[in-house]
C-alpha cells in the first residue's frame, strides 16, 4: 500500500497562503493533487490541511484530513495521516510544488524495491545560473551510490558536483515514524533543512535524479514561473 500525503500548511513564512493562490484558474495546492493523482503507484492521495480556509480552494474530490495544530513541519503532518492509515510506503509530495509529475512519484517508490533503500527524494540537473548561491534552492551532492553527501542553500565554490533538490520524500513507514521521533539536530536548525536530520542520524536517502525542470513556489516572484 502506497500513500500520497500533501501537507497543506497556509501560513508560511515567506509566502502565507501560497497553497491557496489562485494560479492559472485554481489553487496552487489543486494543481499538486491534480498532476500527483495521476501516479499510477499511489494507492491512496490525501491532503493534509492545518485549516479549513484551504477547502474552500480545493474540489470536493478531494481526500482531506485536518490535521492537529502545532505540528512543527510538514512532515510531521505527514506522519499524522500515515499513523492511521495501512500502509508500506508514504511519499511526502510539497503542496508548493504545481507541476509536480506524476511519474517522478511512481519512479520514486520503485526505488523501494531495493529492500535497503529506507528513504529516497529527488534530485534534479536543472541547475541554472545563480542557482548556486540563491539560499531558496536547495542544493544536493551525491556518494558514488546516489545517496545524498550533503544538502546545501548557498554555494560559494563549486568543489564537487551538485543538484537542484526536489522536495518530495518517500519513506518506509517504519522510517518516517523513526525520523519524526528524533531531536531536530544541530545542522537541521541552521540551514532549516529537515533532511539533514536524516543524515545527522545515519539515515540514508537515496536520490533519484531528473531532468525536472519546473520549481517550487517558495516567494512570491517565484510565481513567474507559471502565470501565463
Amino acid at each position: 500500500m502506497n500513500l500520497g500525503v500533501i501537507p497543506g500548511r497556509l501560513n508560511s513564512t515567506r509566502f502565507p497562503k501560497k497553497i491557496v493562490y489562485s494560479l492559472n484558474g485554481k489553487s496552487v495546492i489543486q494543481h499538486v493533487y491534480d498532476n500527483a493523482k495521476e501516479s499510477k503507484l499511489l494507492n491512496q492521495l490525501v491532503i493534509a490541511i492545518d485549516s479549513m480556509e484551504t477547502l474552500s480552494h480545493l474540489d470536493k474530490k478531494c481526500e482531506t484530513v485536518l490535521t492537529s495544530k502545532g505540528h512543527e513541519s510538514g512532515t510531521d503532518r505527514v506522519a499524522e495521516v500515515a499513523g492511521k492509515i495501512k500502509c508500506n510506503i508514504v511519499v511526502n509530495i510539497q503542496g508548493d510544488e504545481p507541476n509536480i509529475d506524476a511519474s517522478i512519484i511512481d519512479k520514486l517508490i520503485e526505488l523501494f524495491d531495493d529492500p535497503d533503500v529506507k528513504m529516497a527524494s529527488v534530485a534534479s540537473t536543472d541547475l541554472r545560473d545563480g542557482d548556486l548561491e540563491n539560499p531558496n534552492v536547495v542544493k544536493v551532492s551525491l556518494d558514488a551510490k546516489n545517496n545524498a553527501r550533503t544538502f546545501e542553500r548557498s554555494i560559494n565554490e563549486k568543489e564537487r558536483q551538485y543538484f537542484r533538490h526536489i522536495g518530495i520524500y518517500a519513506y518506509r513507514k517504519e522510517t518516517l515514524e523513526k525520523f519524526t521521533n528524533l531531536e531536530q539536530s544541530e545542522n537541521e536548525k541552521k540551514l532549516k533543512l529537515e533532511q539533514l536530520r536524516a543524515l545527522d542520524n545515519n539515515i540514508a536517502i537515496k536520490l533519484l535524479i531528473t531532468d525536472f525542470q519546473h520549481r517550487s513556489i517558495d516567494i512570491k516572484e517565484d510565481l513567474k514561473y507559471y502565470e501565463i
